[in-house]
């Protein structure tokens, strides 16, 4: 009998210290509860609060604190290390910010006259016809001259043949921008307009025939732009492309300077 009670007691010896450490397990970690470490009567779980209580102070205020987390503060600009040019632009009176910046107009501004010779082709029942307006730009009038020739479809067909009766006035479709095909515009001072267009309109009194290889618009629009000085290119091709090609040999020139000496075909 003596033998049997010190078993007992050692085996509830034994029974008290496993009932100790898992009720400490349970206490680490309190979202598992009680009831999920200790599952039996009644009797066994005041076996186990009553053993959670003889366990040293030590191992109930164990507590699990989450590692707090850095901070990053961030980096602010301090005042001494601002750009220059703020601080540059801050001493500058109020009434510098406001004020528009004035734009230099170009050379070509300065000196374009407003007088002009405008080198036109449109379109026409065959294949196009060349001519020139000239003027004044603030003028709604426009005056024209171009060489073609008199009358309708029988003087057009012989002129490609022998010389026929021309005129060099406006002519059906100069006046009209919707059958324009390309034109080159170039301005003069008032000074030589008056010779300019001096020479233009003694070239329609003195030009009677029209001739397309000897007497053409393309050749009446050369001599007009040879009188000014500009380069032409050759004189047999089509209207349109005579024009582009005038343009491109002057490189787009919009202002012409006749020279001061009187041309013999001015005479």
């Amino acid at each position: 009998m003596e033998g049997m009670r010190s078993c007992n007691v050692a085996r509830r010896e034994k029974q008290h210290i496993a009932l100790a450490a898992l009720t400490s397990f349970a206490l680490s970690f309190p979202f598992l509860g009680m009831s999920a470490v200790w599952q039996g009567s009644p009797a066994n779980a005041q076996s186990a609060e009553a053993a959670s209580q003889t366990q040293p102070a030590a191992l109930n205020s164990v507590v699990v604190k989450p590692v707090p987390r850095k901070r990053t503060v961030p980096k602010v600009a301090s005042a001494s290390a601002a750009p220059t040019e703020a601080v540059s632009t801050s001493a500058q009176p109020s009434g510098a910010e406001s004020a528009p910046k004035t734009r230099k107009p170009s050379a070509s501004h300065k000196i374009k006259g407003p007088y002009y010779v405008d080198f036109r082709a449109r379109t026409a029942a065959s294949y196009g016809h060349a001519f020139v307006w000239f003027g004044k730009s603030t003028d709604k009038k426009v005056d024209v001259a171009g060489l073609h020739p008199a009358g309708d479809e029988i003087p057009f067909v012989l002129g490609h043949v022998i010389p026929v009766p021309a005129e060099t006035g406006a002519s059906y479709g100069d006046l009209d921008p919707q059958y324009l095909t390309a034109h080159y515009k170039v301005y003069m001072s008032e000074a030589d307009a008056k010779r300019v267009f001096a020479y233009i309109r003694k070239l329609q009194a003195t030009t009677k025939v029209w001739n397309e290889v000897t007497s053409s618009c393309t050749t009446f629009m050369g001599q007009i732009a040879s009188f000014m000085g500009l380069k032409t290119p050759f004189y047999m091709q089509k209207p349109e492309d005579y024009v582009n090609a005038l343009r491109d040999a002057n490189n787009g020139v919009d202002f012409i300077k006749l020279s001061p000496e009187v041309s013999s075909l001015e005479q």
